[in-house]
């Protein structure tokens, strides 16, 4: 590698070298090229095979989900947290009830807060089920992906049968749920705990202690605990680097505190140590769904709501034939109930680190402000310093590794 000094000016290189024969090129990874994962650019300034220095771009979707929020109803404004991660949409669907539910001091039934706790960690495994799959790809193996995508797409059967929706669900309301889950929800969930271990197992076997896996991720993006904080990284990639900081251990919500759970981390902060931290949290997951469903069993049947009719939506039937309900869900749907007076801040832990929603309210119908802490845009800021130095297609793998969601990039 020579040592040649690039600094870009209006897009283009400028060149100071030492070695004559050696040139640096511009290799624009993104938006469109095949090994990114999203919408996103990095211009790279490439000697060989190996990175120099590169300067990421986010802003290809264009989307402006903060502003739309302060002119839409609280209730609106779900549709909008699902088109975030994409890949686990559930979860920002929760962590922003939660934060209208903190808004309006509202007290969910246990029950419900059981039925959330299944709902989200279905959610981190199916979200999972991606990052790794694809990591088991980017290195050169399929097998391992489409067992784990099949048991991925009955997870997404489990939501459409829960609300009839997939991927971006809209699931749940401020207060809980639209309807309880049936029977058929509650036995897949059952199923789903029952079959996906061995596929897990399977999926460990493959790659955990394949010898071109290891080569290919151990020891590649290493990043040290102090860096990572420095960044603010947080989620599975943060605690790969041995720091164990979990929102829903260090700061718990919906009945996080009385579930028994480990979280794992890692020792080295690479690229091996984020899929083995990914592979762990999925068995983590599991062991919280049978303890929430051991819990649910033990609550009153037929509660799925809390008792706020200010802001929960009555029944279709009712609103049919009843007009007091007719209007509630007019005045509800169109925000014509004012909220208190306050600033506050909820967060989640979602499948890519910590979700959060800074909410401001001035006591109208819309948020004064709302602004969304999108784990992705924290964590990606790091992506182009830590390329500097390492082989193309070892940047593609660290890409894969940060599980970068290009709708949490751009909201």
């Amino acid at each position: 590698m020579s040592d040649s000094i690039s600094k870009i000016t209006n897009n283009k290189p400028i060149f100071v070298d030492n070695d004559p024969q050696d040139e640096l090129f511009t290799l624009n990874l993104g938006p469109t090229h095949p090994a990114t994962h999203g919408v996103f650019q990095n211009v790279l300034q490439v000697d060989g095979e190996r990175i120099i220095s590169g300067v990421s771009t986010i802003g290809y979707i264009h989307r402006a989900f903060e502003k739309i929020a302060e002119h839409r109803a609280y209730y609106q404004i779900t549709t909008l947290t699902d088109r975030l991660n994409y890949c686990s949409s559930p979860i920002n669907n929760m962590g922003w009830h939660m934060t209208v539910e903190k808004l309006l001091e509202i007290e969910l039934p246990k029950r419900v807060q059981y039925m959330r706790v299944i709902i989200m960690e279905l959610s981190r495994i199916a979200d999972h089920i991606i990052c790794n799959g694809i990591l088991g790809v980017d290195t050169g193996t399929f097998a391992g992906f489409i067992p784990m995508m099949v048991k991925r797409e009955f997870i997404y059967e489990i939501f459409e049968e829960i609300c009839g929706a997939r991927l971006t669900t809209n699931i749940g309301r401020i207060g809980g749920f639209e309807r309880d889950f049936n029977e058929t929800a509650f036995s897949k969930i059952k199923q789903f705990a029952k079959e996906f271990p061995a596929v897990l197992k399977e999926f460990e076997a493959l790659l955990e202690r394949n010898r071109i896996f290891i080569e290919r991720t151990a020891g590649v993006a290493a990043v040290d605990p102090e860096t990572a904080l420095s960044y603010s990284w947080s989620g599975p990639i943060l605690r790969a680097t041995g720091i164990d900081y979990d929102v829903r251990a260090n700061e718990p919500y919906s009945s996080y505190e009385e579930f028994d759970f480990e979280v794992p981390v890692g020792t080295n902060g690479d690229v091996y140590d984020r899929f083995l931290v990914r592979n762990s949290e999925m068995w983590q997951s599991l062991r919280i769904i049978d303890q929430a469903l051991a819990k649910i069993e033990k609550e009153p049947e037929g509660i799925f709501h809390a008792d706020v009719p200010d802001f929960y939506l009555p029944p279709k039937e009712e609103v049919y034939n009843n007009m007091e309900a007719l209007i509630y869900h007019f005045k509800i749907v169109m925000g014509e109930i004012d909220a208190p007076k306050k600033e506050l801040y909820h967060c989640v832990e979602g499948a890519n680190g910590e979700l959060g929603f800074y909410l401001i309210s001035d006591g109208g119908r819309s948020p004064y402000r709302l602004h969304f802490r999108r784990p992705s845009f924290i964590n990606y800021q790091m992506y182009a310093p830590m390329s500097s130095g390492m082989l193309l297609s070892d940047a593609i793998i660290n890409m894969s590794s940060l599980n970068v969601i290009a709708g949490e990039l751009d909201a």
